[in-house]
């Protein structure tokens, strides 16, 4: 990776897909230069599909570097949803071509300082950052973009489950599809919903309410 020549350059972390019952967890890592034109700019989930369409280009056009990491789901089983994020942010910022003099991480955590190429560098976690701080956001839609994408390629290799319009979400249809069908290899198992519950599971839990 390139160093920037710009004092204190920091790296905007985001997810998307952390809570469906299908597909991966894909994070994005965005470094904005001092300035930038990309006007809209906020949370990826307050955006259309046409206007994050649109901010995706611009941004990649106008980023000093970007990056995407991508956890799928055999691993988010293997490791937790919680584990399978920090590896996804993790993966992001290593795929950035440029070191960042530190990481702004959407929500309430930062990631774990062993996940990075970089151990000792800084992180500040931000509850909300999505719309708060642009390189976040940017991280936002980047990360939304990809996957939904994504999603809609795999909708028409694994069909019958919607993919292509919840995105893996643990929509009414979604759940429907996998009484009908089960689950296929891009569902998590671990998740609730997914697979069937064990036979006399629900009498028990409503004997303890």
């Amino acid at each position: 990776m390139r160093r920037i020549s710009e004092v204190a350059v920091l790296a905007g972390v985001d997810e998307a897909g952390r809570g469906c019952l299908a597909g991966p967890v894909v994070a994005g890592a965005v470094i904005l230069p001092a300035s930038f034109d990309l006007p809209g700019l906020t949370d990826s989930k307050k955006l259309t599909p046409a206007r994050r369409a649109r901010l995706e280009g611009a941004i990649k056009a106008q980023a000093a570097a970007w990056g995407l990491g991508v956890v799928w789901a055999a691993e988010i089983d293997r490791i937790n949803i919680l584990q399978a994020t920090y590896r996804a942010m993790a993966r992001a910022v290593a795929a950035l071509r440029a070191v960042p003099s530190g990481l702004e991480v959407d929500g309430n955590k930062t990631i774990p300082p062993h996940l990075l190429a970089l151990p000792g560098l800084p992180q500040r976690a931000v509850v909300g950052g999505d719309a708060l701080i642009p390189a976040i956001s940017a991280a936002s839609i980047l990360a939304k973009t990809f996957r939904d994408r994504l999603m809609e390629h795999l909708d028409r290799k694994y069909p019958g489950y919607g993919l292509a319009g919840h995105k893996g979400y643990g929509t009414a249809d979604h759940l429907a599809a996998l009484v009908r069908l089960g689950p296929c290899r891009l569902h998590r198992l671990t998740f609730r919903g997914v697979l069937p519950e064990p036979r006399g599971a629900q009498a028990v839990q409503g004997s303890l309410l």
